[in-house]
């Protein structure tokens, strides 16, 4: 999705942002950031914009009024493309925004960093992009030198290791008037109360309605339809609800693109069953705003990342799990009267 082989940084200011609920402030820099050497560029590069290249979900910026314009990243960000001698007064800005913001008590202070990047990729354009950045976890390093024919030890605290982003986000310059391009990493930190500062109210933003999110949001609905609807309304083994979550990844997996009756038809079957999921995802659609088509292309990544929470196993108390990957004809269900307990008989050829 985002890569920065033919990346660069360009500008960077760092600032401090503490939490106003805890009587922190915040510490703004008077200019950017000098860079002496290539070595640290390259470092601060890994350190920004490698997390991003796992990163599959495109957002927007946006504000809940409908004017994108009353989006504070927004404003900066915009001014700073049209002038880049902007840059370190938006980024004055957008770390008292970030401030301001910053009002529950789990969350933490730290550096934060405002950086204009050139020839980033994302989806085959070469762009300039803003990143915003703050540090908030800090670890302990040891260090080992040679001392006096032999060696000494030595260490580092509060020190930031460059493989561990907290927050970031990428606003790259195109599509200015749908709020941007924009990519976020967000390690949740302080709980859930905490975390959604970064995402909702520093940055506000909202998912691109593309074919990622497309196949995402219907794997998710299906599976919650599966695990938590169908008791409701029918009466279900576990095995069964493995096998039509199967059958649903099966079909995700086979077909390039997606078509809600053809999957009701050849996932689910029954008819009753189709006419409860197509409401349930129309209950989804409403409750989140978040409409889903009835016809899309499949996104092979959003199928991957699904495909790590969808479970085919069977617990049996603490005993035994069967894990069940194709046909559940293969497996029965009974019941024992001597022993009182229920069993499943599991048919077979070869013992692997």
């Amino acid at each position: 999705m985002v890569t920065f082989f033919e990346a660069s940084l360009d500008t960077i200011s760092v600032h401090h942002v503490g939490n106003q609920s805890q009587g922190e402030m915040y510490s703004l820099s008077d200019e950017p950031l000098e860079l002496k050497d290539e070595v640290i560029p390259a470092l601060l590069l890994q350190y920004f914009l490698k997390p991003f290249e796992k990163a599959n979900e495109v957002y927007h910026l946006m504000h809940s009024s409908g004017d994108l314009f009353l989006n504070e990243v927004y404003n900066f960000t915009t001014k700073v493309f049209e002038d880049q001698q902007k840059f370190q007064e938006a980024s004055d800005q957008l770390a008292k925004h970030l401030y301001s913001v910053s009002t529950h008590p789990n969350i933490k202070g730290g550096e934060f960093y405002v950086t204009y990047f050139k020839q980033v990729q994302i989806e085959g354009d070469l762009l300039d992009a803003i990143g915003i950045f703050k540090s908030e976890n800090k670890e302990t390093y040891l260090k080992v030198y040679p001392d006096q024919g032999g060696f000494a030890v030595d260490y580092e605290q509060e020190a930031i290791n460059i493989n561990k982003l907290d927050k970031g986000v990428l606003i790259f310059n195109i599509e200015k008037d749908n709020g941007y391009k924009v990519v976020v990493v967000d390690k949740v930190t302080g709980g859930q109360d905490a975390a959604v500062y970064w995402k909702d109210e520093f940055l506000q933003l909202r998912i691109r309605n593309d074919s990622f999110n497309q196949t995402t949001n219907t794997l998710g609905v299906y599976k919650n339809f599966v695990t938590q609807k169908l008791d409701e309304e029918f009466d279900m083994s576990k095995a069964d609800k493995i096998d039509l979550l199967n059958r649903s990844m099966k079909y995700f997996k086979e077909k390039e693109t997606f078509d809600l009756d053809e999957f009701a038809e050849e996932v689910i079957s029954n008819p009753e069953a189709i006419t409860s999921f197509k409401n349930f995802k129309t209950q989804y659609e409403e409750e989140f705003d978040s409409p889903i088509a009835d016809s899309f292309e499949i996104s092979g990544n959003a199928v991957k990342k699904q495909a790590r929470v969808y479970k085919s196993v069977l617990k049996l108390d603490k005993n035994f799990h069967i894990y069940i990957h194709g046909d559940k004809d293969l497996i029965e269900k009974g019941f024992d009267d001597g022993k009182a307990m229920n069993y499943y008989k599991v048919y077979f050829k070869e013992e692997a």
